[in-house]
C-alpha cells in the first residue's frame, strides 16, 4: 500500500461538513479502510461529469489530502481540472448531497450534471 509520504497532494478541498457526512456514512458501512475519490470524467451533455465515490485503492499517480482523518484522493488526469474545488455537504429543504465548488467550469448544462 502507498503511504502519505509517497503520495502527492492535490488542491481540492473538503468542507468539515463534508468530512463530517464522509465519517457518518463510513460508521453506517462498519468500513475504515475506504477514501473518498473524486474525478472528472468526459460525458453529460457539456463534456465532463464529477465521480464522487468511495475507493479502497490507492493508484500510481493519485494525490491524497486528510481532512481530520477523512482521506480525499484525485486522480492525476483529473487534478489538473479540480484544483481549487471545493467538495461540501447540503442538507436542506431544496437538495441534500455533495457538491463540487469548481472554479475552473467554464459553464454547466441545464440539468447541472456536467461542465465544461
Amino acid at each position: 500500500m502507498t503511504t502519505a509520504a509517497e503520495t502527492a497532494s492535490h488542491e481540492v478541498t473538503l468542507t468539515d461538513g463534508a468530512a463530517g457526512k464522509v465519517r457518518e456514512l463510513l460508521q453506517q458501512e462498519g468500513r475504515d479502510d475506504l477514501r473518498l475519490r473524486v474525478a472528472v470524467q468526459p460525458g453529460g451533455c457539456s463534456g465532463l461529469i464529477y465521480q464522487l465515490y468511495f475507493d479502497e485503492r490507492v493508484l500510481d499517480g493519485d494525490a491524497i489530502r486528510d481532512f481530520d482523518g477523512v482521506e480525499l484522493i484525485v486522480d492525476q488526469m483529473s487534478a489538473p481540472y479540480l484544483a481549487g474545488s471545493t467538495v461540501d455537504f447540503e442538507d436542506s429543504i431544496e437538495k441534500v448531497g455533495f457538491t463540487i465548488d469548481n472554479p475552473n467550469a467554464a459553464g454547466s448544462c441545464a440539468c447541472g450534471d456536467s461542465f465544461h
